[in-house]
């Protein structure tokens, strides 16, 4: 067991690799030892091994996680009566209580370092905060024909999966670029099973037609390899492969096969000729430089992939205002590449701290080579030079931005009598159409403007999602909000200073009547109402106790507001229209058991169409070939109530 794990809220220790053990070390159970006689204590029994230590507070929150080539000797500074910042002395003051895990080497230290540090987000750390993850382009292999698709989230379908991207508009005009020039599919599998006639995209010449076997299955699988060879940088070679393909085409007299060969070339030259920074030389790498100002730092980093700039991205740490520019580096690269793949190279503006062992972490993680360079001259340095002045002035206008958004938020604090400036603000909005594909939203505001990945949705189940009362979705939205906030308070989840709701003394009472419910009594809640004739600078506030009031129709705290009701129905209705869209796109039969992708098709192929399929009699259903009468009544009763 390791040190201070006997704590019922410590999290789970996260192996590093196979070398990876908690070590034994326990402190004395001396109740009165706290900062650096409690560290010195742990030191007693630390081995001089690599590994990674916790340091935890009265609360038993974590408050720095940090990883050593030798713990002994790491820890120990923490026990010496000076010589530390301001910063680390108030966290070894803090201290109550420390965790320690033993790996096998400092790398798989790094590792685990980075792992923990973006799972708890300790105060102390520096943090990286991603306002959302990372499109990647996805050429899915599990299905006979490969998908092109733009893809989020985890990694697990199978597939090659290309990026990341720094944007989705980045992604959008790659995909653009690969239907002109590989003519894959980017249809769902629903829609491509369903097809009996080529659609629109093959009109337009941007699909080869697989679902009607307009192309043979070995013609579109080179279709798909050569669309993995331009992802891979290999434009050239291909670009020369399909020009003497034309040639020959057109020598043939074969002038059709020729021009659309000539389409392909220019859609892949378009994109490998227009660049926003001269890529020349980066097959695969990523442009990492900073800029610090005023305590803050701004890292802009800049994607290369098969020779292409597939866009860049500005980030925010969050880092103590005194913290070295080196230091953040070190941390944004651990943290950043933690859940994506390296480049081969990194490019950066700084030189990393410890950057042979932090290449050698990255390597370890991606399964080959990853260099970190900081060019001092030459062509590469002029490009990261161009990034940092792109870092510089981003960084201007995130603290023109912040500076305002301070006063903003001061504002709110004195119109709804708050006790101090809010740090986070929560609106609530809901969705629906008499009730069907009812959707409840929840957005998120902040020092730093909108935190878009604290955005939430709430589906609306059960006798909520029958119902067009809009009391009733309000509070099952927010009782399932503050149920699970309460759950997750002593693993130090935030709690809103202010909840504004979308609506009037109706919804503002149905939220108080949940809150009540709860037992939660401190969190302050408001509701913004539409102004006679819905006019914008007219809207009525309500609060519990409180005549409703309005606010002067310059005054920029009331634009504030409103653009926060804005976001919040904006978020509430495209998700809400996702979900229509969806519930229309979907095939009735993805929902009856034993009806797979062949049986669907001879359905459709037999009925034409999935109305036709619920309108059919029994017996014509059994005449289906593939469908045997057990599935033939499954399908049957599906559709008329009977199962």
């Amino acid at each position: 067991m390791s040190a201070g794990a006997n704590r019922p809220d410590a999290p789970p220790e996260i192996a590093a690799g196979s070398g990876a053990s908690s070590a034994p070390q326990g402190p004395s159970g001396d109740p009165s030892l706290k900062g650096p006689h409690i560290i010195a204590d742990y030191v007693k029994r630390l081995p001089m091994k690599p590994g990674v230590y916790r340091m935890y507070d009265e609360a038993g929150e974590v408050l720095y996680v940090g990883k050593a080539k030798k713990l002994k000797n790491r820890v120990s500074n923490y026990a010496k009566g000076g010589g530390h910042s301001n910063r680390i002395a108030l966290m070894i003051a803090l201290t109550r209580s420390m965790e320690f895990v033993v790996t096998a080497t400092e790398t798989e230290a790094l590792l685990l370092e980075a792992n923990l540090i973006k799972r708890l987000k300790p105060r102390f750390n520096i943090l990286l905060r991603d306002d959302k993850s990372f499109p990647y382009i996805l050429i899915r292999k599990d299905h006979r024909s490969a998908q092109l698709t733009k893809h989020r989230g985890a990694r697990k379908k199978d597939g090659a999966y290309f990026g990341p991207f720094a944007s989705a508009g980045a992604v959008n005009e790659t995909l653009n670029t690969l239907q002109k020039a590989f003519l894959l599919r980017t249809c769902t599998d629903s829609v491509y099973e369903g097809r009996s006639r080529p659609c629109m995209l093959y009109q337009i010449k941007r699909c080869a037609g697989p679902c009607v076997d307009l192309v043979t299955p070995e013609r579109y699988d080179e279709l798909v390899d050569e669309a993995s060879q331009f992802l891979r940088g290999r434009s050239n070679a291909l670009r020369e492969q399909l020009q003497a393909q034309m040639n020959a085409a057109a020598e043939a007299l074969d002038f059709e096969t020729a021009a659309r060969l000539r389409d392909r070339i220019r859609a892949i030259s378009a994109v490998t000729t227009t660049q926003g920074i001269n890529p020349q030389g980066l097959e695969e790498a990523d442009i990492i430089a900073a800029h610090q100002e005023g305590g803050r730092t701004c890292v802009q980093i800049f994607f290369f992939r098969a020779g292409q700039n597939w866009g860049n991205r500005a980030l925010y740490p969050k880092h103590e205002p005194d913290t070295p520019i080196e230091e953040v580096m070190t941390a944004f690269i651990a943290q950043f590449y933690e859940d994506k793949p390296a480049p081969a190279l990194l490019l950066t503006s700084h030189e990393p701290e410890q950057s042979e062992l932090l290449a050698e972490a990255l390597s370890l993680r991606a399964d080959r080579k990853v260099y970190i360079h900081c060019p001092q001259r030459g062509e590469k340095k002029a490009l990261v030079d161009q990034a940092v002045n792109n870092a510089r002035e981003a960084l201007g206008r995130k603290l023109a931005e912040t500076k305002s958004q301070t006063q903003l938020l001061d504002g709110v604090a004195k119109v709804f009598g708050l006790d101090k400036r809010p740090t986070r603000l929560e609106v609530y909005d809901n969705s629906h159409i008499q009730g069907s594909n009812a959707l409840g939203a929840m957005i998120v505001a902040g020092p730093e403007g909108f935190e878009k990945n604290q955005y939430r949705r709430f589906n609306m189940k059960g006798d909520d999602a029958a119902t067009n009362d809009d009391f009733a979705m309000m509070q099952a939205m927010i009782r399932r909000r503050f149920i699970r906030l309460q759950k997750e308070r002593d693993d130090g989840a935030v709690v809103p200073d202010l909840i504004l709701i979308d609506g009037g003394k109706g919804q503002l009472s149905s939220v108080m009547a949940v809150m009540a419910e709860l037992g939660v009594h401190d969190v302050t809640v408001a509701a913004i109402a539409k102004g006679p004739d819905r006019n914008a600078g007219r809207e009525d506030f309500y609060m519990p106790g409180k005549a409703p009031f309005r606010m002067p129709p310059n005054d920029p705290v009331l634009y504030y507001l409103q653009r926060l009701r804005d976001e919040a129905h904006r978020f509430a209705i495209t998700g809400h229209r996702a979900k229509r869209s969806k519930q229309i796109s979907e095939n009735p039969l993805d929902d009856i058991a034993g009806v797979g992708a062949s049986r669907r098709k001879a359905l459709l192929q037999h009925f034409g169409s999935a109305r036709a399929v619920a309108r059919a009699a029994l017996a014509d259903l059994e005449a289906v070939d593939g469908v045997s009468k057990a599935l033939a009544q499954r399908i049957y009763d599906h559709f008329h109530d009977g199962g």
